[in-house]
């Protein structure tokens, strides 16, 4: 493996694959691994160019072999110009259908699980929810073997909001979002009776129908903590022989909707596991199927390559909004774009949310861009989608499970444990170094492109054969540690009043 990468002839920096003396492959000082060093001198001022896009300036003149990172590299706002339409490469007609075993909802769609959700309308049915749920315990549900498990979906909000506008239509769309996900057969709906967001508003607005699967209570209206948990686990064991009658049936790939996402990024991200997940993305279209990109802010420097893909001059600007919103949002917030990139994502090589971005893209894989969605409005469309969302991962992946996410596909180079339900999560290293060290929370090893010679085609196909696998009931590492009752984190905008 050679020492450094260069990932475009036009660039002027590489990425060190190991840490470089002075002295290792024209290295002038210490470059850690991951990270850049100057292939060339670089003015102050001058761009900074890696994937052949800018990702930031040098904030004083970088001599050939200088490391080059946040004590001499600067952020600036971009100044882009947009085309629409332009780039669009439909996926080529897969050789053969692809299936998996999946359940089959009453009104088409397909989950690749099988839970009852126990879903709050606020904070304050949070503890009452979790006793429900926690009474079902493997022993208990023994007896249900097509029933995966009892899931409590808490938060805290739901109050002190207003009654109206995006932070309460955001919340309502979660909560419909996720009694209405393929991967979920029964829900109860737990709320406090009092609240901002009323569980009967949200009945009446997106049109449920309760029913022996779908069930609603108060605890005022019931009399309290105590007896809202007997009434709630009444009503979940009156559901589970009938959840329970839902068998795995063979179901077309195209049924699948997998959320693209990565957290605890590093330098290796836009490397080898993001564009794996990217040609495992074009595989899945290619199917029918559909990958959703999330993270607005992880597209900031991005986007204009993202626009080139999408289907029409509406669809392209639908993006360029979102990313006006977003720069709207953070200076009156007094922020920058650029706060991104963390602790941890620095010290793994990446410097600005430009370079974060632009490696971030890459899980969207090639094909073209059919839609443009809010925070967990429902994906209507097959085919490469993005919704809005903050870059803050349980936050994202939450709105992309209520889009309509029945599976997760989660890239890390510095190690995120994270863990979804009702939608599993594959977890993808990005590095070798990395997967051997958390062997028991990551299931492919993307690392294998830079240490092994895998091709990132080798490496996306088997990110794509192990989601079919995954679909059709194969456990993924963060399930088999239980994760997922924790990452149900609704994004709340607006006041808090």
């Amino acid at each position: 493996m050679s020492a450094t990468i260069r990932l475009d002839s036009s660039d002027n920096v590489v990425t060190a694959t190991r840490p470089l003396a002075v002295g290792d492959d024209g290295a002038t000082t210490l470059v850690p691994r991951g990270h850049k060093m100057a292939v060339r001198d670089i003015a102050k001022g001058e761009p900074v160019l890696k994937y052949a896009q800018i990702i930031g300036w040098a904030s004083e003149d970088i001599p050939a072999g200088a490391h080059v990172h946040t004590h001499n590299l600067e952020f600036r706002n971009l100044e882009q110009s947009y085309d629409f339409a332009t780039n669009l490469r439909p996926a080529p007609e897969p050789e053969k259908r692809d299936t998996f075993m999946g359940y089959r909802r009453d009104n088409g769609r397909v989950g690749t699980r099988n839970y009852i959700a126990v879903i709050t309308s606020v904070n304050c049915s949070a503890t009452a929810a979790r006793m429900i749920a926690d009474h079902f315990t493997p022993e208990k549900l023994a007896e249900y073997p097509n029933v995966d498990g009892v899931a409590a979906f808490v938060h805290g909000t739901g109050c002190g909001m207003a009654g109206s506008g995006e932070g309460f239509e955001a919340l309502q769309r979660v909560m419909w979002g996720y009694a209405r996900n393929p991967n979920v057969g029964g829900v109860l709906m737990a709320g406090l009776g009092c609240e901002m967001n009323q569980l009967d508003w949200l009945v009446e607005a997106y049109g449920l129908t309760p029913g022996p699967l779908f069930q609603r209570m108060n605890i005022q209206d019931v009399g309290g903590i105590r007896k809202t948990v007997e009434l709630g686990i009444k009503k979940i064991e009156e559901m589970l022989p009938i959840v329970n009658r839902s068998e795995r049936e063979e179901c077309p790939a195209s049924e699948l909707m997998v959320a693209l996402q990565c957290g605890g990024s590093d330098a290796w991200s836009g490397i080898t596991a993001n564009p794996a997940l990217g040609y495992a993305c074009d595989l899945l279209v290619a199917q029918g199927g559909t990958g959703v990109l999330a993270e607005t802010p992880e597209i900031y420097g991005a986007e204009h390559l993202l626009t080139r893909r999408a289907v029409d001059a509406q669809v392209g600007q639908n993006l360029v909004d979102l990313i006006d919103w977003w720069q709207d949002y953070t200076h009156r917030n007094k922020g920058s774009m650029d706060n991104n990139p963390s602790p941890g994502n620095k010290k793994g090589g990446l410097t600005t949310i430009l370079e974060k971005s632009l490696g971030a893209a890459a899980k969207g894989g090639t094909t073209p861009l059919t839609g443009v969605y809010k925070y967990a409005e429902p994906v209507t469309k097959p085919g490469f989608a993005f919704m809005d969302s903050p870059g803050y991962d349980p936050a994202s992946v939450t709105g992309q499970i209520a889009s309509g996410c029945n599976l997760v596909a989660f890239t890390t180079g510095r190690g995120s444990a994270f863990g979804a339900k009702p939608s599993p999560s594959l977890k993808i290293a990005t590095n070798t170094e990395m997967f051997r060290r958390m062997t028991e929370d990551m299931d492919i090893n993307a690392g294998r492109i830079l240490t092994e010679g895998a091709t990132v085609e080798e490496v996306g196909s088997e990110i794509y054969e192990t989601l079919l696998r995954v679909a059709s009931g194969e456990k993924t590492k963060s399930e088999a540690q239980g994760l997922g009752d924790y990452e149900f984190v609704p994004w709340q905008i607006g006041a808090v009043m």
